[in-house]
């Protein structure tokens, strides 16, 4: 690389890490923690790309994006963030930052997303849109490179008038990523109106509905429930929308392409809705995003009048164990219940087994049932994951990724299975009993001897 770098960032390893990294690719690098010297530097002219943090000591990085583009119109602003919320994504587009990564972000990531920078550095800048007020924050919320690239395919599709098709399990958040498209778009003043199939059931349902939305987002709730009389004559409305076009979205819990082949999707249809697929993971796919959620729902909690809580240890890793057949609704209600209903502040793990023990069992993860082999659904889920990317690769280390991804379950199933009889599990993988010890390790896996459950 060849270009003089801009670094900001309070945290001082941080701007370390990034001069030694960007100085041996041939960078030259200027590194600041304050953001007034990060503007003077831009005022005189310094630098050919920009690296800031979005909260500093004297500032916020997002707010003195305006003023960049202002005076320098060519300069890319790569922001990094610790707060770990669709909205900071959301921002980062608004104000026309050059690429958006949160923290803890992956170096070569960023090294190879800066080196992008230095070549569009000559490139014309977009004209500055129409910030809305926004709120405090969005609950929708992850630091895993699922969710963070399901954040910038949403703030890059929320102002095209495409239709969007979103997909994913109960209680993972599709009608909120619905509802934030909408509401940091350019339609953000017009209505949101989201109907089912019953109110298209009759002849002037589909004119009533139009007349609501005004030229809005409508947004099509359960695509695949929706009867396939009901669903053509959603295609001539798409068609004949009238003279105030609304921005078409619809969601979808079901396997859309099982949907397609049993026909309880019109193919019609979902050539008119799929003009950007969204699939929101569930929350086994993002465990690392658990703890994350829970002190978001936690704190939340603590704002509308409960006690303020915490979870034990113990607690926080049934937490991370379970399965949450009902995503993040589930995991919602139950903290809600816990912060409420908890004794002591520290909410222990037989508390979150009290309140665990009467929710639902797990449903099969399997769509395809219990023929489809595990390699047709692993590569299911990685097309999925490349999907949410778009244009853009993974974070580099997909492999080791994925290969903890797969390691932790099995080594954990396989513990109690074997009531936590090291040797026995060892036997049971086919491996030697120093590996799964630094598997175990590694890994961070509980081990607790139990009764063997077979």
């Amino acid at each position: 690389m060849d270009g003089t770098i801009l670094v900001a960032d309070d945290d001082r390893t941080i701007r370390t890490v990034l001069t030694q990294a960007l100085t041996r690719a041939g960078c030259k690098v200027h590194a600041t923690s304050s953001l007034t010297t990060l503007m003077r530097w831009v005022g005189e002219g310094k630098g050919d790309v920009v690296i800031s943090d979005v909260a500093m000591p004297d500032g916020n990085g997002l707010e003195m994006l305006p003023k960049i583009r202002q005076d320098r119109p060519d300069l890319p602003v790569i922001v990094i963030s610790a707060q770990n919320t669709i909205m900071t994504a959301i921002q980062a587009a608004e104000a026309e930052a050059y690429d958006y990564l949160p923290k803890p972000f992956d170096l070569p990531d960023l090294m190879k997303r800066t080196a992008r920078a230095l070549e569009a550095r000559s490139a014309p800048a977009r004209p500055a849109p129409d910030v809305p007020d926004q709120p405090d924050e969005l609950p929708l919320v992850g630091r895993t490179p699922v969710m963070q690239a399901l954040y910038r395919l949403v703030a890059r599709v929320m102002n095209t008038d495409l239709p969007v098709l979103i997909s994913g399990e109960s209680g993972t958040g599709k009608s909120l990523i619905a509802r934030a498209i909408h509401d940091f778009s350019d339609r953000r003043t017009l209505p949101f109106v989201t109907v089912t199939g019953n109110e298209l059931q009759d002849i002037e349902g589909p004119a009533r509905v139009l007349a609501r939305v005004k030229g809005g987002t409508l947004l099509l709730d359960e695509i695949t429930d929706i009867p396939d009389d009901i669903q053509a004559r959603i295609v001539r409305m798409i068609d004949t929308p009238g003279d105030h076009v609304p921005r078409f979205m619809a969601t979808s819990q079901g396997d859309l392409a099982e949907a397609l082949d049993k026909g309880r999707l019109r193919q019609d249809l979902y050539y008119r809705l799929s003009g950007a697929s969204i699939q929101v993971p569930s929350l086994r796919e993002r465990v690392e995003d658990i703890a994350l959620l829970t002190d978001h729902f936690l704190l939340r909690a603590e704002r509308d009048g409960a006690p303020k809580r915490w979870l034990s240890g113990d607690a926080a890793e049934l937490f991370r164990a379970y399965s949450w057949p009902g995503n993040v609704r589930q995991l919602e209600n139950a903290v809600r219940r816990l912060s409420l209903t908890s004794r002591a502040e520290e909410i222990t793990r037989t508390e979150v087994e009290l309140v665990l023990g009467n929710q639902p069992e797990m449903e099969p993860v399997l769509s395809g049932g219990s023929s489809e082999k595990l390699g047709a659904a692993v590569s299911r889920h990685l097309r999925r994951y490349f999907d949410l990317h778009g244009a853009l690769l993974p974070p580099p280390g997909l492999y080791q990724r994925i290969l903890k991804e797969v390691e932790y379950p099995l080594i954990e199933i396989a513990l109690e299975a074997t009531g936590g009889n090291q040797a026995k599990c060892a036997e049971l993988l086919g491996i030697n009993r120093n590996t799964l010890r630094k598997k175990i390790t590694d890994l961070d896996i509980p081990v607790t001897r139990r009764r063997k459950l077979m």
